[in-house]
């Protein structure tokens, strides 16, 4: 069922509402990772975990979302997940200890997970003439919402002297968005035909090619949430001004994801913008790699635009492959799944690099070395070849 005209203004502010949710938990991390690991006894390697845990979980129910949907409803599938949101920040108020707040990574990531892989569907649904601006600006406001998140989290650490005040203080927006949501999301007509089968769409290379796409660019944002702060705090920067520095990489995210896509949107062959992406990645990272401290605010403006701008895009691309928005969320979910699981791996690996070289130079390289592995696969995106680069024939 369509989403009445007097209720549309109302369900787009819902879809940029629970898009700025989607990310806080993580980018509050590294701006206050130093009273963290003085509070908790957690390591590097424990503070990488609280990104690595929610991504890897944002990657295995990815694959089990539609199954999710089909059994809850979209509607009280999302309902539900803004409610594990709203309990894990909440949580997050009465950490004992590090291995609890490592619990509510997960818990958190548990519903953003269930989020990411009803929401595309939804939205290509309800918005179907403007699929490419309401997933910019979807897309935009979860990088919003990070900016939020590195902004606040220090600010209310600093302010209160509570570093869990400063993580929890995200349960306010995820309940204004849990209520938003539970008043303007529409109630689609039940489907008349059974989904096809996950295994289905992972025997199509374009699947792997997509995952690939998707994973190798997000293992660079996840990267930077989790160590950029860190990495200008070892160079002497306060917890304040590092926050300061990711919210200035999260906003130019969010204000190039919700660009590209409006300038890209007469047109389907995106390549060229995702190009346009790619080559900002390269420069933002080897700013960071070489002359860190030369620049740095210039060094995030530009990854970051490259960051916002390929996800958004990306988002767009998995959407174009298939007419039907049940197929389409399906496919976007098995790219996002299988990428976040590519994705959860790289602050791990940075970790590990900072181990043996006490630096982030080598991990910074190493995003280098993903973009130019990207840059080749997204020459195989041509639109021309959607309709047979996937077929759900059984």
């Amino acid at each position: 069922m369509m989403t009445s005209f007097n209720h549309r203004p109302m369900l787009i502010a819902t879809v940029a509402l629970v898009g700025l949710n989607l990310r806080p938990f993580m980018t509050s991390i590294g701006p206050v990772a130093n009273p963290i690991r003085t509070g908790t006894g957690l390591s590097l390697q424990g503070i990488a975990l609280l990104t690595l845990v929610p991504m890897l979980l944002m990657g295995i129910i990815a694959f089990v979302g539609p199954s999710i949907q089909s059994a809850l409803g979209e509607r009280k599938a999302i309902l539900t997940a803004l409610a594990i949101i709203c309990l894990g920040c909440a949580l997050r108020f009465i950490v004992p200890n590090g291995g609890f707040l490592i619990l509510t990574a997960a818990i958190i990531g548990l519903g953003v997970a269930i989020v990411q892989a009803c929401f595309p569907s939804m939205i290509k649904r309800e918005f179907a003439d403007h699929l490419g601006p309401m997933m910019g600006l979807y897309s935009a406001m979860l990088m919003g919402g990070g900016a939020l998140g590195a902004l606040i989290a220090p600010m209310v650490t600093s302010v209160s002297g509570d570093w869990k005040i400063g993580l929890s203080i995200f349960t306010l927006p995820a309940i204004a968005a849990l209520l938003l949501a539970s008043c303007f999301l529409a109630r689609p007509a039940k489907s008349q035909y059974k989904l096809p089968s996950v295994g289905v769409f992972m025997k199509q290379p374009r699947t792997w090619l997509l995952i690939f796409c998707f994973g190798l660019i997000n293992g660079g944002y996840s990267s930077i949430v989790a160590w950029l702060a860190p990495s200008y705090q070892e160079r002497g920067w306060s917890a304040t001004a590092s926050g300061n520095l990711m919210a200035l990489l999260t906003l130019s995210q969010a204000a190039a994801a919700l660009l590209l896509p409006y300038l890209s949107r007469t047109n389907k062959d995106r390549r060229i913008w995702i190009g346009l992406t790619l080559l900002m990645q390269l420069l933002g990272f080897a700013g960071l790699a070489f002359i860190p401290e030369y620049l740095p605010y210039l060094w995030v403006v530009v990854l970051g635009a490259g960051l916002g701008g390929s996800f958004a895009l990306l988002m767009i691309v998995v959407l174009d492959h298939l007419a039907d928005p049940a197929h389409a969320g399906q496919l976007s979910a098995l790219m996002q799944g299988g990428g976040f699981l590519l994705a959860a791996i790289a602050p791990w690996l940075l970790a590990i690099f900072h181990g043996l070289t006490g630096g982030y130079t080598l991990g910074w390289i190493w995003h280098l070395a993903m973009v130019v592995v990207v840059s080749i696969l997204v020459i195989r995106l041509n639109p021309t070849h959607y309709a047979k680069a996937i077929r759900l024939e059984k």
